[in-house]
């Protein structure tokens, strides 16, 4: 009885707080992910590889799913939709991955999972050229989301910009052999920043062109997501497979052993192509994609402490104050969008019922039928001691 009583007061709360842990464990395995892609790189794996076998694992973990829950609603496949398949594959698989992935080998891990949280605000700028987003500059929301991307803006500038000294997160890591190597590396930070940029401008764009395709293929053509996700993947097989032979001609840098190697492309592809993109989906029907986007900042964190532990990272005064700045313009940009969703529920709820003039009409005159009736209904007599009263 008291076990019964326990989960009906504890389930409510389970529910409640289960897409807090959820997004939570989610950035825990973004966070891994940039650390184990470190590791790998500093193992001499080729990205152009790396990300060919993190699709080959991303299609085994999605493909099964979308085969069995997916075979009554799966339509045929069209030339058309093949065609823009093709262009999300080699838009985020291909383009936007692989320059990541050389930004990443140009800085530190700390600094490539910072510049991801200027994804909103890049997504919202083209969104606006792309006629998607409107901008009113007499509302608040819209002056959030400006202000919020010119502030992500300046912090990029300032990572990029200024550096500042040194200084170890966790004083006590490991060797301070590893760190001083790591210091005195040479790192192409300006190279770097540039191909980072140009790598959330390739993913804002993957994000744009899937809404276009959400918006007039998944609800028309091809209404199954999971499928669309695993074809996606198989484009990134074929394409990033192509883009990797012309540019790495030795077919051994392709052999993998049980290492850090296959660890990457097996911990990127499962992690965070295959479940990321399932607890994403469900946490978005729950509370929405302002939510999803909220908890971003919290990889960044884990990602510095987990340098700083496991690679003996060191961390620039610049890239942490730039960082500071894009989360404020981050959430700026996430307050404007929260507000801009409620004020379209709340206009949806005081909106009045439209009746057709048509309608109106037939409606009037059933009432004045009614009364015709009701009248002829009333005998004379009743008529005239009524009038007589009067």
């Amino acid at each position: 009885m008291a076990d019964q009583m326990f989960c009906g007061a504890f389930g409510p709360f389970l529910n409640k707080v289960k897409p807090y842990l959820a997004m939570v464990s989610l950035q825990f395995g973004y966070a891994g992910m940039y650390i184990v892609t470190m590791m790998c790189f500093k193992r001499g794996m080729s990205h152009w590889i790396l990300v060919v076998y993190r699709h080959a694992f991303a299609t085994l973990a999605v493909a099964p799913f979308a085969i069995v829950l997916e075979r009554k609603i799966r339509p045929k496949m069209t030339l058309r939709v093949f065609i823009k398949i093709l262009a999300l594959g080699f838009l985020e698989p291909v383009i936007d991955q692989n320059l990541y992935y050389v930004g990443l080998k140009s800085t530190t891990a700390t600094y490539a999972s910072a510049f991801v949280n200027l994804l909103p605000a890049v997504t919202f700028i083209l969104a606006v050229i792309f006629r998607i987003e409107k901008v009113n500059l007499k509302k608040k929301s819209s002056m959030a989301k400006v202000i919020g991307t010119a502030i992500t803006v300046a912090g990029a500038m300032v990572m990029t910009l200024y550096k500042g000294p040194m200084f170890n997160l966790v004083p006590h890591s490991r060797g301070g052999s590893h760190t001083a190597a790591a210091a005195s590396t040479p790192e192409n930070w300006v190279a770097g920043t540039i191909e980072l940029i140009s790598c959330i401008v390739g993913w804002s764009g993957f994000f744009i062109q899937f809404c276009i395709c959400i918006q007039s293929m998944t609800l028309k053509e091809y209404p199954a997501e999971l499928s669309l996700a695993a074809w996606v993947c198989v484009m990134g097989i074929v394409e990033g497979g192509i883009v990797a032979l012309i540019m790495e001609r030795d077919w051994n840098a392709w052999k993998i052993g049980f290492d850090a190697r296959l660890l990457a492309a097996a911990y990127s592809g499962i992690v965070c192509s295959g479940i990321a993109y399932y607890v994403q989906s469900i946490v978005n029907k729950v509370k929405g994609p302002v939510f999803v986007t909220a908890f971003s900042p919290l990889s960044m964190v884990i990602t510095s402490v987990l340098a700083a532990i496991i690679l003996a990272e060191s961390v620039h005064l610049g890239s942490c104050i730039g960082a500071v700045i894009i989360v404020m313009g981050l959430y700026s940009v996430v307050w404007g969008k929260s507000k801009e969703g409620k004020g379209n529920e709340t206009g949806k709820d005081q909106e009045l019922p439209v009746v057709d003039i048509k309608e109106r009409s037939t409606i009037v005159d059933d009432i004045s039928d009614d009364v015709t009736t009701v009248k002829s209904k009333v005998p004379a007599e009743k008529k005239a001691s009524i009038l007589q009263e009067l």
